[in-house]
This record gives structure tokens, sequence and C-alpha cells, in this order.
């Protein structure tokens, strides 16, 4: 799809206003009586309504203006990414228990997440789509990569039942630690203070970096999965970015789900696998191997059938009394520091 730069700049401006709306209507930037708020489920579910439902306009609209395969293309690659973001939101949940935020700045950290995750997947899209234009081989590298994360999470999921990662122990918040000290509690929302003279970083700075570190990469996994789907970057960053858009209201809204969640893991690992495999398939239809591949509408198909299966699996056995207790006292948001 040939779409001219004019619309690169107002697509991107959209989203940066869009974000902007969020932030003056939910954070309340400009008011200094009461401070940050705790983000309740109504509120969340009705902003995670909003961000879904500009997302399906938004298809529709690449629908009547570019044809219903450009369509089928988006849609597909906007459900994998934003299953993928809802296993982000697993991690971001674990984080947020590890470094026990206080609830009523959880929004704001996952703010700043999502927009350190935005312009890395922008990143690699311009990388994923100029070395796909350079060597159509790519493709197998890609689709073999796909493969080894979906093997990847299965494992991680199946290591995580048997013991928790801590998250404040990790490489990158160790090298903090080594350059600036820091402090042992919260100071509202501030990523530094001073104290006895000396700069100090606080707990907030240090969930920044872990939500930076895991935006990374689940970027590195995204971006391959996408490009297996379509090959237009347009399709590649409007599907990220409305994945990505509404993420943090949709975390508060999936806050009390998350351990029911069983099998979440297990269907993003098989539609990764499907992915994969086409990939694969379409290298080697591109280098003169007679080999069926996977139309858009199947792909549409399997993973959305994979995610509702998965989804109500998992709720069925949470109903049937096969939910996990949580241990420790670290095992979501607002857990006391």
């Amino acid at each position: 799809m040939d779409v001219p730069m004019w619309v690169w700049l107002v697509t991107i401006g959209a989203m940066v206003v869009i974000l902007a709306l969020d932030l003056a209507i939910v954070d309340h930037p400009w008011s200094k009586k009461s401070g940050p708020k705790e983000f309740g489920m109504k509120q969340a579910a009705w902003w995670a309504a909003f961000y879904i439902g500009i997302a399906i306009v938004f298809g529709f609209g690449v629908w009547y203006f570019a044809g219903a395969t450009i369509a089928g293309e988006y849609f597909a690659g906007f459900v994998t990414e934003k299953s993928l973001s809802v296993d982000n939101l697993f991690v971001f949940y674990l984080i947020m228990g590890s470094f026990a935020v206080p609830k009523k700045y959880q929004h704001e950290v996952l703010l700043v997440g999502i927009v350190i995750a935005l312009v890395m997947r922008g990143f690699f899209i311009v990388i994923g789509a100029q070395a796909i234009n350079a060597w159509s081989e790519v493709f197998y590298l890609f689709g073999a990569f796909l493969i080894y994360t979906a093997i990847k999470i299965v494992r991680d999921h199946l290591k995580k039942d048997e013991e928790d990662q801590d998250y404040t122990d990790s490489f990158a918040v160790r090298m903090v630690r080594k350059v600036w000290p820091v402090t042992d509690d919260y100071h509202g929302a501030h990523l530094t203070v001073k104290q006895n003279g000396r700069r100090h970083v606080t707990p907030m700075l240090m969930v920044i970096v872990a939500i930076g570190v895991t935006d990374l990469v689940f970027a590195v996994d995204s971006i391959p999965a996408i490009f297996g789907l379509t090959q237009d970057p347009y399709i590649v960053f409007t599907a990220n970015a409305f994945a990505l858009l509404g993420l943090r209201q949709l975390y508060f809204l999936l806050a009390g789900l998350m351990d029911r969640l069983a099998f979440i893991s297990w269907g993003l690992a098989a539609i990764m696998v499907f992915i994969g495999v086409k990939m694969i398939l379409h290298a080697l239809h591109e280098n003169g191997v007679h080999v069926p591949e996977i139309g858009i509408g199947l792909s549409l198909t399997v993973i959305l059938g994979v995610m509702t299966v998965t989804i109500v699996a998992s709720l069925l056995r949470s109903k049937g009394g096969g939910k996990k207790e949580p241990t420790g006292e670290k095992t979501g948001p607002g857990a006391p520091f």
C-alpha cells in the first residue's frame, strides 16, 4: 500500500494527540489539590472500550480506502499484537508487584512504558522493513525466531510455576544501583530526590528501567510476528500503535484476572508457531518452491480462534477451582514495599 508522507504525519500526530488527551483527561496533570488517584475498574472499562473502538473504526477506514485484504492484514496484526500486549501486561503486573508500586502511581508508570514501547517498536519496524526489502530470505530467520520464541514462552511459563522471578534484581536494575544510591521509599512520582546533599534515585525510576527492558524484549518478539502477517510498514505501525494505546487501562481492567488466565501463554505460543510456519512457507514460495501459502483470512480465523479458546478455557479452569493461590506478599499491584 502506497501511503503518502502526509498520511504518516497525520497518523503519528493523531497518536500523540490521543496520548496527550489521555494524560490530560485521566491523570489531571493541572490539578494540585489531591494528587494522583487510584484507577477504578469502571473508568478503566470505559477507556479500554474506547481504545478498542477507535482501533476497529480505523480498521474499517482501511477497508474503505485500501480494500478487504489490507484491512484483514490490519485486523490480524492488531489482534496478534493486542494478544502479545496482554502477555506484556502479565510481566508489568509482576514488576509492579516486585517493586510494590502504590496503585495511585501505577498508571503513570504504565504511560511511560507505553511511550517507550511505541518508540522501540517504531525503531524495529524501520529495521524490519529494510531487512525484508533487501533480503527476502529474512523470512526464514523471522519464522525460526518465532518458533523459538514460542518454545521460550512455554518454557518460561512452566518455570514461572516453579519459582517467581525477582525483577528487582535484574541486570539493568543492578547497573543503576551501582551508579546511584536508591531510596528505600517512594517519593510520590519523583524519579530522583536529594537527600543529605546527594542525589538519590527512587524506586519509581527502577520500575521504569525494568519496564523499559521488558518493552525491548517484547518489541524484538512482536515485530517479526506482525511481519509474518503483513509487510506493509504503515499497517505494521498502526496495528502496533492501536494495540499499545489503551494498554494501561486494560491493565487495571485485567488486574483481577491475571492469575485466572492460566492458558494465555500456551495460546500465544500456538499463534507464534502458526505465524512462524506461515513465514517459512512464504519464504519457500518466494524462492520457487511449490508449497501452499496461508492466506490472511485463515490467519485471522486461527488467531481469533486460538485466543478465544485460550481465554474461555482459562476462565472455565479458574471457575472450576483451578486458580493458583498467590504466594508471598508481593503478588499484585499496590503491595506494600
